[in-house]
């Protein structure tokens, strides 16, 4: 056995590079080309291939450090006891086995520079980039009209070894884009079409090598670039070790957030991460729908107890239910499969509270069943839940926090009023949402109510049809009950449930009245609403119910 020292071969232009990810551990069996670390400059990241197969004795390095060529990064056990250190790259002159990777000097004589000064339109074509070839477009990072700056970058490209931006030689306004994602190129092609241009930059920084050269050949034991042809093509889509899909801007900007990027999901090309969505996970760690894994190793609350939903509780029982009797299994319907991961989440995120009420609803159900015996030819039948909604449309109005969401640290006043509505299905619990109820009046309520129903029960509610709700209603009317704790509908802030009404001796200061009262349960989120606001919203709903002209002022 020997042991030899894997350093960091030629990566081009650069003086220092930093290690931001390590792709294998002490113990691990590597092979020759095999990717060991990653490192990132401010505009291209790389994957550093090893050039010995063996076993890692021992790393040199840790995240977080500056490295440059030369730098031994670990020591390696390989099995060829004539094994020789890696020594560091040979001038150009003396490597025979392939070309090296173009210096800056060479860059700079290969790239035609632009002219001094351009009275039209000028071609930015792509740099030299090192010994790669065909490298793709995974990223457009200006469009027609932006006005860029000389050495912004451009686009962002991608080889099986590293990805880079590609930057402008010239500062002005982007004419005609000449590439789009997907786009296979090379040196010498053009990337756009710049107008009022007024001089170009110097011949080296057309060239740009230090943008440019960001190829990460194997080391000079090992073929250069060009023979790399053997390794398999890195597809991004699965992504080998640990590296996140991301590009280098990207990294910078999710480091400054401190955003673990591995654990924000893609949604360019190919899975790929970019701005908006690292901007999308904080927003989201912030609002606490999502916790970071550090977070969750912080928090004892979030952390998972084996098997207890990561609330460290106990694990849920797990029992042979036959050795007590006869069973029979099930599958849970698919309606079920699919709202009890919304229930959960919504149940134990949002902190519910619930107010139970009475509403005297004696007048408005004499109006109910005589509007109803008026209208009993037309075959539409007025039920008590049309004149909820419309009751909790005019309580949304006076207390707008009630149809608002939380965003974050913000709170988004809803100006639509649509109304959700638990409807019992044979296949599970449905909500159709009854769209801008504000507008609409009773017969149109009833007749929009009864049509979504049945869609419901047939099976062929569409999904707009289920979305979009700002406040959600829940009723047991018709079957019975007495009060109930519904459960908030994310991102909605409050529900109301609804129970069945009976007849009751009411006080009416001097004697007790029979009187129709109506259970009323009103859930809400305590991050928005306090118990006072939902005291008068409930006062003001049975206040509306109990004379319904109410609706009118």
């Amino acid at each position: 056995m020997a042991l030899v020292d894997i350093t960091i071969p030629d990566i081009g232009d650069f003086d220092e590079v930093t290690v931001i990810e390590l792709l294998v551990k002490p113990g691990d069996s590597i092979k020759a080309d095999q990717s060991l670390m990653t490192v990132e400059s401010d505009k291209a990241s790389m994957e550093i291939p090893s050039s010995q197969a063996g076993v890692v004795k021992e790393f040199k390095v840790k995240l977080g450090d500056k490295v440059k060529q030369g730098s031994v990064v670990l020591v390696l056990e390989s099995g060829d006891a004539a094994a020789a250190p890696v020594v560091a790259p040979a001038p150009v002159s003396e490597q025979k086995q392939a070309p090296a990777p173009v210096a800056p000097a060479q860059a700079a004589t290969k790239s035609v520079a632009p002219p001094a000064a351009a009275a039209g339109p000028v071609e930015v074509r792509v740099p030299d980039i090192g010994d790669f070839k065909d490298v793709v477009v995974i990223e457009v990072l200006v469009k027609v009209g932006d006005t860029v700056k000389a050495e912004q970058s451009l686009a962002t490209v991608e080889s099986d070894k590293a990805s880079m931006e590609i930057p402008s030689s010239q500062a002005g306004v982007v004419k005609e884009l000449k590439i789009k994602l997907g786009d296979k190129i090379n040196v010498g092609d053009v990337l756009l079409v710049l107008e009022g241009v007024v001089a170009s930059a110097p011949a080296a920084a057309a060239a740009s090598p230090a943008a440019a050269t960001t190829s990460a050949p194997a080391p000079s034991a090992a073929p250069a670039p060009a023979s790399v042809a053997a390794v398999p093509v890195h597809e991004p889509s699965t992504p080998t070790g640990q590296l996140p899909h991301a590009s280098p801007s990207v990294r910078k900007f999710a480091r400054e957030l401190g955003v673990p990027l591995a654990e924000v999901k893609g949604s360019g090309p190919k899975g790929r991460i970019t701005q908006d969505d690292v901007q999308a996970f904080t927003k989201s760690v912030m609002a606490g729908d999502v916790r970071t894994q550090a977070q969750s190793a912080k928090a004892p609350a979030a952390v998972s107890g084996g098997g207890g939903a990561g609330l460290d509780l106990l694990p849920w029982p797990k029992v042979d239910f036959t050795k007590f009797g006869a069973v029979e299994r099930k599958d849970l319907p698919r309606i079920k499969k699919i709202s009890g991961a919304n229930l959960l989440r919504n149940y134990v995120m949002i902190p519910h509270v619930t107010n139970h009420d009475d509403a005297d609803i004696t007048d408005l159900e004499a109006f109910r069943v005589s509007t109803n015996k008026d209208n009993e030819k037309s075959g539409l039948k007025v039920t008590m839940l049309a004149f909820l909604i419309k009751a909790s449309v005019a309580a949304l109005k006076k207390f707008p926090e009630f149809n608002s969401s939380l965003d974050g640290d913000q709170l988004v006043y809803k100006q639509y009023y649509n109304i959700g509505f638990a409807a019992d299905t044979p296949n599970g619990l449905v909500v159709p949402v009854l769209k801008n109820a504000d507008k609409k009046g009773i017969m149109q309520i009833s007749q929009e109510m009864g049509e979504l129903a049945k869609k419901a029960r047939d099976g062929k509610l569409a999904p707009a049809e289920m979305q979009g709700a700002s406040f959600t209603i829940s009723s047991l009317g018709g079957i019975g009950g007495r009060y109930f704790t519904p459960i908030i509908n994310a991102p909605e802030v409050a529900i109301l449930g609804v129970s069945k009404s009976q007849t009751e001796p009411v006080w009416d200061g001097k004697a007790f009245q029979p009187r129709l009262m109506l259970p009323l349960s009103l859930a809400w989120d305590h991050r928005v609403i306090d118990g006072a606001g939902a005291a008068r919203f409930n006062a003001y709903l049975g206040s509306i119910l109990a004379d319904f002209r109410r609706v009118l002022l």
